[in-house]
């Protein structure tokens, strides 16, 4: 008999560093006890993050472990997921911590984002697998609730913002990838307003469960006789089980589980191909009726955009648990003796938190995890303010809707990217051990590995950012982000502390607007083979960017409050640390970015010069 699995929670997070962020540097409370967010305090929106930081310590993350461990498996013909996550799925929905961000009129306590993206980010921290599930089935609430007839809001979007049923979303098919606009699954008109939907779709995260009664999967389709590429695909509601009017379930609907895939992480979520009409009866619904016929690109993104935040959260999520916990091990594990007595054999052995380079890779941990949490909470923020703007303001709402729009390739990748380099220095820093499943961060670098490549790989968000956000209101976006970090440069360039450190930021601002001028070029001068080889780098330069301006802007606020703050009392280490992170990161990672675009300059094509022959003759 093997021996059951130990349920242990392994997950931390830093809710000083949330609180810090949400109401000392970007002043989330000046939005709240208004229009949308009467109902949100300060004090409302501290017990909420307390309480779910609690929660998940003691519900989902004591089973991250046991998903990682068990993963998913097929029984007669369905997905049985890991135990304890139908409990947990029950308890999540129970606890409300799913439905904060949802609207009222569906249930929801209509949050700010910035809020609901922090509560994902416990979720996702404490158990990754497990929060894929609740995470798709409140996306595609979100969008039958956007684009949905009545009917269909009124059937479908309580029973997914209340956990009732799941949903997925199903882009992509085995020979196309990322390739979308390839796709072969074919939607035939019935004459009732269905469609009869045939084809295979895989990569489907949640495909299949047994948490809930019902999957609602979003699939995109081409109605036969539509344009090729992706202007010709229609996204259909094409639930596992038919349900009638008021939601009672009737006969299975011919989506059938073809495999799941077996992977190098998040083991706990289940990823499948899907099979649409095998035996001719499946059947899905146009999301808006017949006028939306070939508008499945537009309605989908609505969920893409939230889904490409969410993994950035992902990727946060796991470094800051990663990072905090090899903190804990560094203070506790004594190894070597200090520098100072190196060549004394007899010398009492210190906490590796003592040695230089555990300290370098902490602190670097530090900065980056602090600064991409900076960066999502920049976005939340605008999106939090454009809410609160809306009939109000609506220049003012332009502009904030621009930078979101800018921000979300950058949180998308940056977050993946650095979220599993992140991962990578903790196991260094634990040595050995850290390599071992004795410690959690192994599994985080397993898991987080996936981010940087689903919900759209980190070159198509690089693409995304230079090919269409760069010049989305004729670069007037692009000129506004700039600007910004131009007026703190200006306000702080002479501080006695940060001025340094502000000055460089000055030079990276410099770099990336020429960057960005360069790019404009290639493209308007035909030379479009080079903007793919530098849309990775550009994209990082500007994450770089941004991150280190964040952290600079918390430095100095941190700078001041420490101030009025005991050398005794708590605060004045986090604000210690704060301008520490910021100023390690200006002078370490900051200074790359000016270097990076004299590498856009140098206008390199190697990789489209090399005869395809010539990498390798094997």
């Amino acid at each position: 008999m093997s021996k059951p699995i130990q349920a242990i929670n392994r997950y931390k997070a830093d809710l000083r560093e949330m609180f810090f962020l949400l109401f000392e540097q970007f002043r989330l409370q000046d939005l709240l006890g208004k229009d949308p967010f009467e109902a949100w305090g300060e004090e409302e929106i501290r017990q909420s993050l307390s309480g779910c930081y609690r929660w998940v310590r003691e519900v989902t993350g004591p089973l991250n472990v046991v998903g990682d461990t068990q993963g998913c498996r097929i029984e007669d013909g369905r997905v049985k997921t890991p135990d304890g996550f139908k409990d947990a799925w029950q308890k999540l929905f129970e606890a409300g911590w799913k439905t904060m961000g949802a609207d009222p009129e569906h249930g929801g306590a209509g949050a700010p984002y910035s809020v609901t993206v922090l509560i994902e980010e416990l979720c996702s921290g404490a158990n990754t697998s497990f929060t894929t599930y609740p995470g798709l089935a409140f996306g595609v609430g979100e969008v039958v609730a956007a684009f949905g007839t009545p009917e269909q809001k009124h059937l479908y979007c309580a029973r997914l913002f209340d956990g009732r049923w799941a949903g997925t979303m199903c882009l992509t098919e085995p020979h196309a990838g990322s390739d979308v606009g390839s796709a072969r699954t074919v939607a035939r008109k019935n004459g009732d307003g269905s469609y009869a939907l045939s084809g295979t779709k895989c990569f489907i995260t949640g495909g299949d469960q047994d948490l809930t009664e019902n999957i609602i999967p979003l699939v995109l389709a081409r109605v036969e006789g539509a344009p090729p590429g992706t202007k010709g695909l229609t996204l259909f509601i094409v639930p596992r089980i038919r349900p009638d009017a008021d939601g009672a379930l009737g006969a299975l609907n011919d989506v059938v589980l073809g495999s799941i895939e077996h992977k190098m992480g998040i083991n706990g979520s289940s990823t499948c191909l899907l099979n649409f009409g095998e035996s001719g009866g499946c059947i899905g619904w146009p999301v808006g009726g017949e006028e939306k016929i070939n508008q499945g690109m537009p309605q989908m993104f609505k969920m893409m955009n939230g889904a490409r935040i969410g993994v950035g959260i992902q990727g946060l999520a796991v470094a800051s648990s990663a990072y905090l916990n090899a903190l804990e091990y560094a203070r506790e594990r004594r190894q070597g003796a200090s520098i100072t007595h190196w060549k004394d054999a007899t010398a009492p052995r210190v906490p590796i938190l003592e040695h230089a380079d555990v300290r370098r890779m902490l602190l670097d941990m530090k900065a980056r995890v602090e600064g991409i949490r900076a960066l999502a909470l920049k976005l939340t923020h605008h999106q939090d303010t454009v809410r609160s703007l809306a009939g109000k303001d609506e220049k003012a709402a332009a502009y904030h809707q621009g930078q979101v729009d800018l921000l979300v390739p950058l949180v998308k990748a940056y977050g993946s990217d650095q979220g599993f380099r992140v991962c990578e220095t903790a196991i260094q820093t634990y040595g050995g051990a850290g390599y071992t499943r004795d410690y959690p961060v192994e599994q985080y670098c397993r898991d987080s590995k996936i981010f940087s490549i689903y919900e759209g790989t980190n070159h198509i968000q690089a693409m995304d950012l230079v090919g269409r956000k760069l010049g989305q209101a004729g670069g007037a976006n692009l000129q506004a982000y700039l600007g910004d970090i131009l007026a703190f440069v200006g306000k702080n360039r002479d501080d006695a502390v940060l001025g340094p450190a502000v000055k460089r930021l000055a030079l990276a601002q410099e770099a990336v607007a020429g960057s960005a001028m360069r790019l404009l070029m290639w493209f308007q001068t035909g030379n479009l083979s080079l903007v793919p080889l530098a849309a990775n780098r550009f994209l990082e330069m500007m994450s770089e960017l941004t991150v280190a301006w964040l952290l600079l802007e918390g430095a100095a606020i941190a700078q001041a409050k420490q101030k009025d703050v005991a050398p005794e009392h708590p605060d004045h280490a986090f604000y210690v640390g704060k301008i520490h992170a910021a100023i390690f990161y200006a002078r370490n990672v900051l200074p790359a970015v000016a270097f990076k675009a004299e590498l856009l300059g140098d206008e390199d094509k190697s990789p489209l010069e090399i005869p395809d022959a010539a990498f390798a003759t094997t």
